[in-house]
C-alpha cells in the first residue's frame, strides 16, 4: 500500500539510489515464478533497508523472513567485510531460490539460511546481533521482539515491517478470523512503550518500524 500520491512516490524513487542489477533480476524472476510476489521488498524500501544497513555498518544481522532473499541482499550491503547475516524461513521451496541469487552476491558466503520455525531457531543460534529485521508471520511479532531483545547489542537496531498493515491498525472491527491485524496493534503499542528501546514509525511501503536499543 502507498500512502503518498503515485506521482510524489514515483519522485521520489526516481530521486532516490538506483536498483543494482542483481536485484532487478531477483524481482523479474521472482515475479515470473513465486507466487505472492508483492512480499517483495522492492527497490525503494530495499534502498532504505540498504542504507540503514550501512549506517549501521553491523558485524551480525538477524533476518526473520527470508522469502526471496532480496532484503538479505539489502541489508548485507552495509555488513562489516567479516560480518554474517542469519535469515529465517519456513518455506523449504524457496531455499534453492534464495541462495542461486545469494551466491551471485559478493556477500554468498556470509549469509547463513535457516529453515524452519524461527521461535525454536533464534534460541539456538547463540549470537549477538547488531541489526534485526522482522518481515515474517504478523502473530509472532511479539514473540519475535521478546526473543531477540536481550540478545540485540546496546545501540543495536530492530526493523519491523508492515507495521501499518494496510492501513487496518486504524481499524477497530476487524473480522475475527483475522489475527495479524491486532497483532500488530498490540506489536505497535509494545515497541511504543517497551523502555529498553526507543522507536519511530516511517510511512514507507505498508510502514517501516525503526527501534534502537537504549
Amino acid at each position: 500500500m502507498h500512502f503518498l500520491p503515485e506521482k510524489i512516490n514515483e519522485y521520489v524513487v526516481s530521486h532516490s539510489e538506483d536498483e543494482p542489477e542483481l536485484l532487478q533480476q531477483l524481482t523479474r524472476e521472482t515475479y515470473q515464478k513465486i507466487l505472492q510476489p508483492r512480499m517483495l521488498s522492492g527497490h525503494y524500501q530495499g534502498r532504505v533497508l540498504s542504507m540503514i544497513s550501512k549506517l549501521i555498518n553491523p558485524k551480525c544481522i538477524l533476518e526473520i523472513g527470508t522469502y526471496t532473499g532480496y532484503s538479505a541482499l539489502c541489508l548485507a550491503e552495509g555488513m562489516q567485510p567479516n560480518g554474517e547475516l542469519h535469515t529465517i524461513d519456513v518455506n523449504e521451496e524457496l531455499v534453492d531460490f534464495q541462495r542461486k541469487y545469494f551466491d551471485k552476491s559478493e556477500y554468498g558466503k556470509q549469509i547463513h539460511q535457516h529453515l524452519g520455525n524461527a521461535l525454536e531457531i533464534i534460541p539456538d543460534l547463540n549470537k549477538t546481533f547488531d541489526l534485526v529485521f522482522i518481515d515474517a508471520d504478523k502473530e509472532n511479532y511479539s514473540n519475535y521482539f521478546n526473543l531477540i531483545i536481550e540478545r540485540l547489542k546496546r545501540g543495536g537496531i530492530i526493523l519491523s515491517d508492515n507495521v501499518l498493515w494496510s492501513g487496518k491498525v486504524l481499524d477497530t472491527t476487524f473480522k475475527k478470523e483475522d489475527t495479524s491485524t491486532p497483532a500488530l496493534i498490540e506489536y505497535n503499542s509494545l515497541l511504543k512503550t517497551d523502555s529498553r528501546i526507543e522507536t519511530v514509525m516511517l510511512p514507507i511501503r505498508d510502514g517501516l518500524t525503526i527501534s534502537r536499543k537504549k
